[in-house]
């Protein structure tokens, strides 16, 4: 029985050495396809319901930049060349602020904001650019850390999220939320 086994292992442990050495399918000068970023979509049994779950895709670089200018834009404080990202009116939404306005009232907010304001630089984080998948809704979502100097040398930073709603490369609403850090 004792020589049956230690035969049995001998010829086990040969084929497993042949078979984990065979890869004459794939030569040693070919790669081999990188498959660990491929997402197979299943159906999920998600603990909250609402109309449409895992409704977004991919969406317009050129969204993000047109963003990402806007921002960049206000934080060098030439505020004529960011309101050209908005569309002309944008539904506004900050804390304990909601309103639609035009594109001339967007500059005078930016320009009545900044007469407080010595200077705000922005820490970017990440963003993400998304279209619903009926093609109808877009956004833009930036990550940021905004440090801020205001004219009596207060300085302040917080953590800020941007959610852009765009419509045909033009930002349509703006909303924000912050979180103050120590």
């Amino acid at each position: 029985m004792k020589r049956i086994t230690k035969t049995l292992l001998i010829l086990l442990s040969g084929g497993i050495t042949i078979t984990s050495c065979n890869n004459a399918s794939t030569p040693a000068n070919e790669t081999t396809k990188d498959t660990s970023a491929i997402v197979v979509a299943q159906p999920m049994d998600y603990p909250y319901k609402i109309d449409k779950p895992d409704n977004w895709d991919m969406g317009s670089q050129q969204n993000t930049m047109n963003a990402l200018k806007a921002l960049k834009a206000w934080e060098t404080r030439n505020y004529e060349e960011s309101v050209k990202y908005f569309a002309d009116s944008v539904q506004l939404r900050f804390d304990a602020y909601e309103k639609k306005v035009s594109n001339d009232t967007l500059k005078a907010i930016f320009n009545r904001d900044a007469s407080n304001l010595k200077s705000a630089v922005v820490k970017m984080e990440d963003w993400e650019s998304v279209i619903s998948k009926d093609k109808k809704t877009e956004y833009v979502t930036l990550w940021y850390r905004q440090y801020t100097e205001n004219n009596e040398g207060k300085k302040d930073s917080v953590d800020v999220i941007n959610d852009i709603k765009m419509k045909d490369g033009k930002i349509i609403g703006l909303d924000e939320y912050r979180r103050k850090l120590h």
